[in-house]
């Protein structure tokens, strides 16, 4: 077999597979709505309804869609290394898998698995949403592109530079994505009885299931997402800089603009965190779906 069979043959490579097409999936879905999300933590300018207009009438459509090409670019691997981790460590973390190859891993399981997903992942998710958020904050008139970006971080603010945010990354990450995925399990399994064993929910179920699993990370998270952003976009608008870290941003935020400012923006982000991760998981599940099948069709062929 060639190197596409081989890797499509294990459960490993279904499954990072899989995960690169949930995490396309996921970006076109809600970047327009990440944008406002940004716009809303970083610039006091407004309601989500009022930043889109604004941007739709200044700066024209597309860039709701300004700065996509950071993470779009990455996403595919990101989010398929995600996946892959994840299935690593719940396998690893729920010691009945391996006296039991039909069981699934336990929801205790699934959650330790979720956190240490979360944080080796920080390791490329903080430099990409750095790129992503300059990006998304810039004016029309500035570079739009994130390699041109990346190199002036490295450029003028070296390698820590492009690093900026990652402590507060792993803080976020790691819980959220505990919290992430134990929901997701929960949720398919309450909305479609012994599907986890069977792997026959609705595409329905996994959208609901994905979209609540979205939402509940972002909320317990919210307030250490706002620092984080304002962190990495410090050096790039002239308004927010002089943070000297996690704890002189909370403070000097919250004494200029109030506690509500650890909240700014939670409803788009929600609104967006329903739509990705329902998206995200829908299209994880059908690939997945679509690849074993595959397979099963070739073992089939060969046998006849």
């Amino acid at each position: 077999m060639d190197f596409w069979q081989e890797l499509l043959a294990s459960n490993w490579g279904r499954e990072f597979v899989a995960g690169g097409f949930g995490g396309i999936a996921g970006t076109i879905a809600g970047h327009p709505l990440d944008t406002l999300r940004i716009r809303q933590q970083s610039l006091n300018t407004g309601s989500a309804f009022s930043i889109l207009r604004q941007v739709v009438i200044k700066e024209g459509p597309a860039a709701l869609y300004k700065g996509m090409g950071a993470p779009l670019a990455s996403v595919t691997f990101q989010n398929a290394l995600v996946f892959q981790i994840y299935a690593i460590l719940s396998r690893a973390f729920d010691s009945s898998i391996f006296a039991n190859t039909d069981s699934v891993p336990s929801y205790k399981g699934v959650a330790m698995a979720g956190v240490g997903t979360g944080a080796i992942q920080s390791f490329i998710v903080s430099p990409v949403e750095l790129i992503k958020i300059r990006l998304q904050l810039s004016k029309k008139t500035s570079p739009t592109g994130p390699i041109h970006v990346a190199k002036t971080i490295l450029k003028t603010e070296g390698i820590r530079g492009l690093f900026r945010g990652f402590n507060i990354t792993i803080l976020r990450d790691a819980p959220a994505h505990g919290i992430y995925f134990w929901t997701y399990e929960y949720m398919r399994e309450q909305l479609h009885p012994g599907c986890r064993k069977t792997g026959d929910e609705s595409l329905k179920t996994m959208w609901i299931s994905g979209g609540l699993a979205g939402v509940s990370s972002w909320i317990g998270c919210y307030p250490l997402d706002v620092v984080k952003t304002r962190l990495q976009a410090q050096s790039w608008t002239s308004s927010r800089k002089g943070y000297d870290g996690v704890i002189d941003c909370v403070e000097k935020s919250v004494k200029q603009e109030g506690h509500g400012v650890l909240w700014r923006g939670l409803r788009t982000t929600l609104a967006r965190a329903f739509v990705v991760n329902g998206a995200i998981f829908a299209a994880y599940e059908t690939a997945m779906r679509c690849l074993i099948n595959q397979q099963r069709k070739q073992h089939s062929d060969m046998s006849s």
